[in-house]
């Protein structure tokens, strides 16, 4: 019994009997039988279709707009990553701060801090006790009445006018803390205001130098207050320097030396400054000063350690005879001043 197949002979059909590749069912597109075998198409694929541009302007013709948009999009990805994996630092220079820790990169707390700084408060000072010894460390109250010359001495600064020798020395009993355990730091001090042209070597009329032995015009002796107040007096209750002229002592306080003038803040070095150069100007014979002008830097010898108010210093002055009318309440008030010649 010979096999069948949808009623067809098992034998091959022959040439003659095949479809033609012209018929419809062969057609691209068209349905197929279920006796038809699967078959791909003969015709090329697009061969109706326009050919495919390449490179850029097929990109462009392919995707439109949409082209221009990825590499916007990357660029602003990548800003994204990066600003997210950097960290954050405050400005001014602070530390950035770990929010896992709670502590910042320099090892301190996170939040309000626990000190904050203060600064100074500037005086009034028309209205304000100037006077006043500023608050600070220790100072040096009662020594022995004796000092003892530091060695060393100087070339001579200056060149016009009279030749001004001295010493410097240091009482004893001023503890060393009181010129930061260096007595020759502290004699060195002293030689550098002497000579800086701003002091009285500058007027052109003096020169100045420290020597080693042999008699001295004046020594600038650093000593406590006890001693300063029996040599100086102390009518005015406030602390001061002076020029003891019986034993041509340049008496420097050891309470102004370490805390200085309110007039004078925190320029502790200043003050030093205008001290030695206010009671050097008493050597040369010069009286006290009040300020000659509003606004302007007060004569060196102004009681600047009072203050630089002429109606303040003047009230001070009337409860002492000897400076009762060396400043007349006008109302002027200078500017501190260390220097008896202008800077050039």
């Amino acid at each position: 019994m010979n096999r069948t197949s949808q009623g067809a002979p098992d034998t091959p059909p022959s040439a003659d009997d095949r479809p033609s590749l012209s018929e419809d069912r062969y057609r691209r597109g068209t349905r197929r039988t279920g006796a038809e075998p699967l078959a791909a198409s003969w015709e090329p694929a697009g061969r109706d279709r326009p050919r495919r541009r390449r490179g850029v302007k097929g990109l462009i013709a392919g995707y439109g707009w949409r082209i221009y948009a990825i590499p916007v999009l990357l660029v602003l990805t990548a800003l994204v990553v990066l600003d997210t994996a950097a960290p954050s630092t405050p400005v001014d220079g602070g530390s950035a701060t770990d929010p896992g820790s709670g502590t910042s990169a320099s090892g301190t707390s996170s939040g309000p801090p626990e000190a904050t700084e203060k600064p100074p408060v500037d005086i009034d000072l028309k209205n304000f006790p100037t006077a006043q010894l500023p608050d600070g460390p220790k100072f040096s109250e009662q020594g022995a009445g004796t000092w003892a010359v530091v060695p060393g001495g100087t070339q001579q600064a200056g060149a016009g006018g009279k030749l001004y020798r001295y010493a410097v020395a240091i009482e004893d009993g001023v503890e060393p803390s009181d010129y930061n355990g260096d007595r020759e730091a502290f004699a060195r001090t002293v030689d550098g205001i002497l000579a800086d042209p701003r002091s009285w070597i500058g007027t052109g009329q003096v020169a100045m130098q420290r020597v080693e032995g042999g008699p001295v015009d004046f020594t600038v002796s650093l000593t406590t207050t006890g001693t300063t107040h029996a040599m100086c007096g102390y009518q005015i209750q406030f602390e001061s320097s002076c020029w003891h002229e019986l034993s041509k002592r340049v008496i420097i306080n050891t309470a102004r030396w370490v805390r200085g003038g309110k007039v004078y803040g925190s320029d502790l070095a200043a003050y030093r400054t205008y001290a030695v150069n206010h009671e050097v100007g008493h050597v040369l014979k010069n009286p006290h000063e009040g300020c000659k002008e509003n606004g302007k830097a007060a004569p060196v010898m102004m009681q600047q350690s009072f203050g630089v108010a002429n109606d303040y210093v003047a009230q001070l002055n009337s409860v002492d005879a000897s400076n009762r009318y060396a400043v007349e309440a006008n109302g002027l008030v200078c500017t501190p001043n260390p220097f008896p010649v202008a800077p050039q």
